[in-house]
């Protein structure tokens, strides 16, 4: 009996393959088609348009680095806007976190429900939080009409394609940077610069007309082929990124919390990017 295989093709010229032991769930959200698959290796995964967004094997690395390097380099952030993040995967990681407030403004309430069906390993249980607001709605429209301000901002959003385009915009990145209190830090997703280079390149470019600081970190995600994942970095505060590794471990011991990726080296060394990447940043 042949396998069944899920074909990915994000990028011109490759693709990656999976081979589906089961579909849990497929239908169309109103903005864009998802699916659960179940893959040996990878466990449960969520496609959108075909693009693989998340996996039970690898969520922790994409989501533990995007949550504590910003929250632990910030050191005291009280107030967090989340901007996409429908799986509750990043959610779920900031809450562990001594979090006053988290706003979640996810424009597709399709992948939240999905995601507490049948992604609960990922999303555990955060959207019961007490601290957590969940907005459905556009969060490109929140950001430029909210009057409340936040310690981080994190867009956890597609890649620049259909609905998530407009979350890779000057105009957004603006709005955002009005959302920041002081000291506040904007991270956003980037995609893989070996194969998307112009999505980081752009990202920083807006991020210097409106941040003293701009830079980006990187995270090694088996699901994001083809070499690193970077996570843009955007603040006023230019020390945040420069802490020491004795910093960041007596804030990461203070918080007492297990991780299967990150730890306080892994932090310091993600800001040292390779020089293609620094290619791409110095000349945006």
């Amino acid at each position: 009996m042949s396998a069944d295989w899920f074909d990915e093709v994000l990028h011109d010229g490759v693709g990656q393959r999976l081979e589906i032991e089961e579909v849990l769930y497929e239908g169309h959200t109103g903005f864009q088609d998802i699916k659960i698959l179940r893959n040996k290796k990878f466990g449960r995964i969520m496609t959108l348009d075909g693009v693989v967004q998340t996996t039970e094997g690898d969520e922790f690395v994409y989501h533990e680095m995007f949550a504590h390097v910003p929250l632990l380099a910030h050191g005291s952030a009280k107030r967090v806007l989340i901007i996409g993040g429908g799986d509750g995967g990043l959610l779920e990681e900031v809450l562990k976190h001594d979090i006053q407030h988290v706003t979640e403004v996810e424009l597709d309430g399709g992948v939240v429900e999905v995601s507490k069906q049948y992604l609960s390993s990922i999303c555990g249980q955060a959207y019961d939080d007490p601290r957590v607001n969940l907005v459905i709605g556009d969060g490109a429209k929140f950001v430029a009409e909210t009057d409340q301000t936040f310690d981080l901002v994190l867009v956890d959003s597609t890649d620049p394609i259909g609905p998530g385009a407009v979350l890779f915009t000057r105009e957004f990145y603006g709005d955002c940077q009005k959302c920041l209190r002081p000291g506040g830090i904007l991270v956003t997703q980037n995609g893989v610069p070996f194969v998307q280079g112009d999505e980081l390149q752009s990202s920083v470019a807006y991020f210097r007309s409106l941040f003293k600081d701009a830079s980006a970190y990187v995270i090694s995600c088996p699901t994001y082929a083809l070499g690193f994942m970077a996570l843009g970095w955007a603040t006023d505060d230019a020390d945040l990124r420069r802490l020491s590794l004795e910093t960041i471990r007596a804030r990461f011991d203070a918080l007492g919390i297990d991780t299967q990726y990150y730890n306080p080296a892994v932090h310091v060394a993600s800001f040292a990017l390779p020089n293609y990447m620094l290619k791409l940043i110095d000349s945006a």
